[in-house]
């Protein structure tokens, strides 16, 4: 395995270091240093040490070969122990909760230390796969901050000085590792497994290194009993997405040599047939398993962990090595063509509780966190030109859906397999339409309170130009569509939606106002307080931005998927990417387009869509810190909390797209068809 000779090196440079730090590790754990510490400070110690060392033994069984021999029976004790100081069921009283952590060590001194813990847990896939460098260093800040916190003298601010010293210094060791898992086919530890394991045998789940729970094993034992024709039917409508989002965009695929393949664990069987059709393409895959969280208030709790460290130095040293990493793997860029994500839905929504003891940024912090993800994408777009890439993102359900696990999979078949030829014809029927106004107006029914004017891009030759983009399923399956990218001036009102999951987040009664197309207001009930639901929107929607203009305005002609939410009680469940599809949508952030404005985009008909920009957008020809924000959210309303899309013409007159919740342009009828059935079941 290449990744093993890759690796070798590095393990070698730090073997000495690492043997030392095993040994002290050993004997805090053993808590058999005589140390002037608390009790409640030797058992910290002693539970990180403990994890640390055992990490470090499953990165030697790697190595030597024990872990791909393991039966499905050891592999399970060996997962099941690596995660359990992150499981639901010990993390109340684990240092790794802020809460806990604070209430033992007070504030500043328990933020400081959970954030230590939950550093270890971040990197823990990267170590079970054979990189015995991240153990060490982890290892040795650990060993660092024992010995100095032993001295009666040592006080909050050195302890602190220490975690930012290692976070600083060691960038160019955990920096690379996101880059390398995108484009680099020398770390080729998941292809590996993927397409040379036994896959009847679920033993191979276990080596990856990644949390495995009934989901995984369940959707790994469900994809075995499919036939090779259904497995390949999958796979062929995924790659054939992702090879049509270069054609549909005029993008030349041949260029590239790399497809990055983001694929959840219990998927293997599809992500190898996917292997071997981007084969025949001419690209090599990077398979990068993407893992469930076993428990998601462990991630909310520790989502701003850096705000420990985060200052303008660090920022500056994060992306002078960060563009260091594309330098050093330019090649690769060059010839990385984007990424093909298989998402999956069905996890019990989850409502994060929220908590004072969490560490978040200060407005400053917040200030710099902004700018540093814009150096990033700005970064990134030198190395891997946004204008040759591209991308496809395709959904399935796993077993926590519930009993009827089975049928809404081949539900979700149907619905990434609709036949995108009719709903070209139709959404183009929709555009016509919304390309005769300058506003639309979107009405919400009942307890909806959106009502909210978006302006349109003005039409200089109709014969030749659109408004809309009209979205068949290519990069975004399933199919069912028409964006634009709306004027910002006159864009004004409320959007409000009574419960939607962004990003695995819920918000209750999610209001937006808007003024002139940028973020005026927000707010929610997910909490006690008006302020703590601010703070929510701002951190997870708005990105710690200010404000945010409106980049995308879009209505959804899935019905089909819409039926199958409400059918089965699933709606809250479905991703953003089928729930954008089953009404009309708002994106807050950037546009569609962002970083490809300049590229012409034409419909199916030959008509070119114009409105690739917006007031915001077009400052990049100026200044492009001040065009992007590095954020794209959809904001669903679902088709039964809206009363009416109608579009508004320059001398006033109004024509509807749909009212009382049901299409009436001529010839979109037959989108109606799955509302009326659905009518017909739940009546």
């Amino acid at each position: 395995m290449k990744q093993f000779e890759v690796l070798k090196e590095r393990n070698e440079a730090v073997a000495e270091r690492l043997t030392l730090v095993k040994e002290r590790l050993a004997q805090i754990q053993a808590k058999e240093a005589d140390v002037s510490l608390s009790e409640e400070m030797k058992s910290y110690f002693s539970e990180v040490a403990e994890y640390l060392l055992y990490l470090e033994e499953c990165g030697q069984n790697t190595l030597s070969g024990k872990t791909a021999a393991y039966s499905e029976a050891e592999g399970r004790a060996v997962n099941e122990k690596m995660y359990a100081p992150m499981s639901k069921a010990t993390y109340g009283t684990s240092f790794a909760n802020p809460a806990y952590a604070v209430k033992t060590f007070g504030k500043d001194m328990g933020q400081l230390l959970t954030a230590v813990y939950g550093q270890c847990f971040f990197y823990n896939e990267f170590v079970f796969q054979g990189n015995l460098e991240i153990v060490c260093i982890l290892g040795e800040l650990l060993v660092e901050l024992y010995s100095y916190l032993s001295d009666e003298e040592a006080t909050y601010e050195g302890a602190k000085d220490i975690y930012y010293w290692f976070r600083h210094d060691y960038t160019e060791v955990f920096v690379p590792y996101n880059i390398i898992a995108m484009m680099d086919t020398d770390f080729d530890y998941c292809n590996d497994i993927v397409m040379n394991a036994d896959l009847n045998d679920l033993s191979y789940l276990y080596r990856f290194g990644l949390p495995i729970g009934d989901n995984e094993r369940g959707i790994a034992a469900f994809l075995n009993q499919c036939s090779e024709e259904e497995i390949q039917s999958m796979a062929t409508t995924f790659t054939e997405g992702y090879r049509m989002g270069f054609v549909t965009t005029g993008k030349d695929l041949s260029k590239k040599e790399i497809v990055e393949i983001r694929c959840p664990v219990g998927f293997e069987r599809m992500a190898r047939a996917a292997v071997k059709n981007f084969e025949k393409l001419g690209l090599q895959s990077v398979v990068r398993m993407m893992p469930n969280e076993p428990n998601k208030q462990l991630s909310y709790d520790h989502k701003f962990d850096a705000g420990i460290f985060y200052d303008k130095n660090y920022v500056e040293r994060f992306l002078e090595v960060y563009r260091h990493s594309l330098e050093e793997r330019k090649a690769l860029a060059k010839g990385y063509a984007g990424p093909a994500v298989i998402e999956v839905f069905g996890e019990t929504p989850f409502s994060p509780e929220s908590k004072e003891e969490n560490i978040s940024f200060d407005e400053k912090q917040q200030q710099l966190n902004v700018y540093c993800n814009n150096e990033v994408i700005r970064i990134l777009y030198e190395y891997v030109v946004a204008a040759e890439r591209s991308f496809t993102i395709i959904a399935y359900p796993i077993p926590e859906i519930g009993p009827k696990f089975q049928e809404i999979f081949a539900e979700t078949v149907k619905l990434n397999t609709l036949d995108y030829m009719k709903y070209r014809d139709i959404q183009q029927k929709i555009i016509d339409v919304l390309d005769t106004g300058v506003k639309a107006h979107v009405l919400g029914s009942g307890e909806n309170k959106t009502d909210l004017y978006v302006s349109l891009y003005p039409l200089n030759n109709p014969a030749k130009e659109s408004i809309f983009e009209n979205c068949v399923a290519d990069v975004n399956i399933p199919v069912g569509e028409v964006f634009t990218s709306p004027v910002l001036k006159g864009t004004t009102g409320k959007l409000h939606v009574t419960q939607v999951f962004l990003n695995g987040l819920n918000y209750k009664n999610l209001e937006v106002d808007f003024e002139d197309g940028m973020i005026k207001d927000y707010n929610c009930t997910n909490f006690d307080t008006a302020e703590e639901g601010k703070k929510y929107i701002k951190q997870n929607v708005l990105f710690n931005h200010d404000s945010l203009p409106m980049g995308e305005f879009a209505i959804g002609t899935n019905t089909t998927a819409y039926r199958v939410g409400r059918q089965y009680d699933i709606q809250a469940m479905l991703p953003i990417l089928i729930a954008e599809k089953t009404g009309p949508h708002f994106a807050v952030g950037d546009t569609c387009y962002h970083q490809t404005e300049d590229i012409a985009v034409f419909n199916p008909d030959g008509k070119e869509i114009i409105a690739r920009d917006n007031e915001v957008s077009i400052l990049r020809k100026e200044d492009p810190s001040k065009a992007y924000f590095s954020c794209h959210t959809d904001i669903t309303i679902p088709y039964d909390e809206l009363e009416s899309i109608s579009v508004i013409a320059a001398d006033g007159t109004e024509q509807y797209i749909i009212k009382g919740g049901r299409f009436v342009v001529p010839g979109t009828e037959e989108l109606n068809v799955p509302l009326d059935e659905l009518d017909k079941v739940l009546s």
